[in-house]
């Protein structure tokens, strides 16, 4: 899909779609990793053929420097590294926050590097990545129960390998959050020395203790966020619970209903998973490789990328 320069949104109380903006960062980590752009188009694809009353559209440029551009969104999605994509746009996002638009954080744009940019994120989406307190290991979650919740529907308890951070900086009492994916990490995720990312004291007086690594959010003052520390893997989008559980809490950022059965998507083809990369693929790349990769997901032992 083409980059969408500039998009013009209709007001919610014209009758118009429902417009949900992605805003991806450039791609990191290689091929397959952090290919936000990529993970961006295709989750948009999916809201777009699959539920109606949606327009979700993808801004390739970062935050849009056009007063009006996200006039009329009802949900905006980060998906970056670290504060790539807001930079110093603190107030207007936090003007659209009050307004009521839902927010959802993926992965690492929940690592907003500070506490002051942090507590914005709480207030928008009820928690976020806080350096020297949370963690990023790449283990394999096993989600063996889930909540009754929007999101959740149809969704089954999935196991899957991602660098799933935990340990996060929720509001006081986890007042507002509703958390959506809870597992127990392995022992090893806690025994890496002290660091920003790493491990730390508190982490480590936690073994055995399930985290918060997805969670809903309810603002106060109206409003939605939605939190998920998964997203490094661009493969992982092949797993259809994984995937449906993000579909579903965008449109419920959104202020849409979910369908009883959730957005339940076709998986994915090799194609279209490495449609929009922005990295070059290893020389020993091919799709066989990646139906492996993607059966691998599926059965919850893929560990990373290629």
């Amino acid at each position: 899909m083409a980059l969408i320069a500039a998009v013009a949104l209709p007001s919610w109380s014209s009758g118009a779609p429902r417009a949900i903006v992605f805003l991806p960062g450039k791609g990191s980590h290689g091929y397959g990793s952090h290919a936000f752009v990529a993970g961006s188009h295709l989750l948009a694809d999916a809201l777009n053929s699959k539920l109606a009353g949606v327009r979700a559209v993808v801004r390739e440029d970062g935050w849009p420097t056009e007063p009006t551009a996200l006039e009329g969104a009802s949900a905006i999605v980060i998906f970056c590294d670290a504060n790539a994509v807001i930079g110093d746009h603190y107030p207007e996002a936090d003007a659209l926050a009050k307004k009521g638009v839902g927010f959802a954080f993926l992965h690492y744009a929940l690592d907003v590097g500070n506490k002051e940019r942090g507590a914005f994120l709480v207030r928008w989406i009820g928690g976020y990545y806080e350096q020297n307190w949370s963690v990023n290991p790449t283990w394999t979650a096993g989600f063996t129960s889930l909540p009754v919740h929007p999101i959740t529907r149809g969704v089954r308890p999935f196991s899957i390998a991602d660098e799933w951070y935990y340990h996060m900086r929720f509001t006081d009492g986890m007042v507002g959050v509703i958390p959506i994916l809870t597992a127990v990490p392995p022992d090893k995720t806690r025994e890496q020395p002290d660091g920003p990312h790493s491990n730390n004291p508190t982490v480590r007086s936690r073994r055995g203790m399930p985290e918060h690594v997805a969670w809903a959010f309810e603002r106060p003052g109206g409003g939605r966020g939605f939190g998920f520390t998964g997203g490094h893997s661009h493969w992982n989008w092949a797993h259809d619970d994984y995937r449906t559980l993000v579909l579903n809490a965008i449109a419920w950022v959104a202020g849409l209903d979910v369908p009883p059965d959730g957005i339940a998507s076709p998986t994915p083809s090799p194609e279209s998973l490495m449609a929009n990369q922005h990295a070059e693929p290893p020389a020993d790349w091919s799709r066989e490789k990646l139906l492996g990769i993607m059966e691998k997901i599926r059965a919850g032992k893929q560990t990373g990328s290629p």
